[in-house]
């Protein structure tokens, strides 16, 4: 992994393609939900601002649409790149402007869909947080999603690292996935990059919970790279992630965002059963 010094990117204003919002909830009351807003349009549901309720993302109707730049394809679709500025920049305009921690990952994606094995919400979650009181069942993302690693942060946390498309797996380009494929069997290196967030939360009380502490979730939105994303995954072979870490947009501190480079040079490692 390898992480740049903290950079200011993004457009001004209603500029930016990609924006993190708020808003109320449809009564008025209770808590405002924290959005990433694609063209104005609200594509993801975040973490509550408070930090005790359960981590989440949640497709939208905004959600529709990816946001590969086409003078940067051929760069990314082969050898490994470096922190390029130039690459910095142009993938930064989408984003509002802000601060970032560019990092360079080498992720080896799994894909799960919602409620079947491996599935974060309906696991690991669950065992902390319960199910919902009001639904009566977990937390639900509304889009397959790839799970890339996880470690322990101490005795009292444990980080997960999910890489979350803009639109589902079924939209991708059967024939551009095989091509990838083809690519990454032959030892080709492609790129893709992503907006990150970190949000670490933990239960105010859990009175369900077989498993209490916190959960550190580093996720990773999908800029450019769908098609690569599902061929790695289908062939069991990594790819590298430009991540855009937003840091001043996440339910975690400075400090905590910049521990990232640290927890992720550790060994992969799953959370003990308690």
């Amino acid at each position: 992994m390898k992480a740049g010094e903290p950079r200011r990117l993004g457009a001004a204003g209603t500029e930016a393609r990609l924006r993190f919002e708020t808003e109320p909830q449809d009564s008025g009351a209770g808590p405002r939900r924290r959005l990433l807003a694609l063209d104005g349009r609200p594509a993801f549901e975040l973490s509550f601002y408070c930090g005790t309720c359960q981590f989440l993302f949640r497709r939208l109707e905004g959600a529709n649409q990816t946001l590969s730049i086409e003078s940067m394809g051929e760069r990314l679709a082969g050898k490994p790149v470096d922190l390029d500025g130039d690459i910095l920049r142009t993938f930064g305009s989408l984003l509002p402007r802000g601060d970032y921690l560019p990092l360079l990952l080498t992720v080896e994606p799994r894909l799960v869909v919602p409620g079947q094995e491996g599935d974060y919400f309906s696991g690991e979650q669950v065992a902390t947080w319960g199910i919902d009181q009001f639904w009566g069942l977990p937390e639900h993302p509304r889009v397959p999603y790839y799970r890339t690693f996880e470690t322990a942060v101490d005795e009292e946390a444990h980080l997960y690292e999910f890489v979350v498309p803009m639109v589902p797996p079924s939209w991708n380009g059967r024939e551009r996935v095989a091509e990838y494929a083809e690519r990454l069997r032959s030892g080709a290196m492609p790129t893709a990059v992503a907006v990150s967030t970190l949000d670490l939360c933990r239960p105010a009380m859990a009175l369900t919970a077989t498993d209490e502490y916190r959960h550190w979730g580093l996720t990773h939105f999908l800029l450019d790279g769908h098609h690569k994303l599902e061929a790695a995954a289908s062939v069991g072979r990594p790819v590298q992630l430009l991540s855009l870490l937003a840091l001043e947009e996440g339910l975690a501190g400075t400090d905590d965002c910049h521990r990232l480079v640290e927890l992720r040079a550790r060994p992969r490692q799953a959370r003990a059963a308690r």
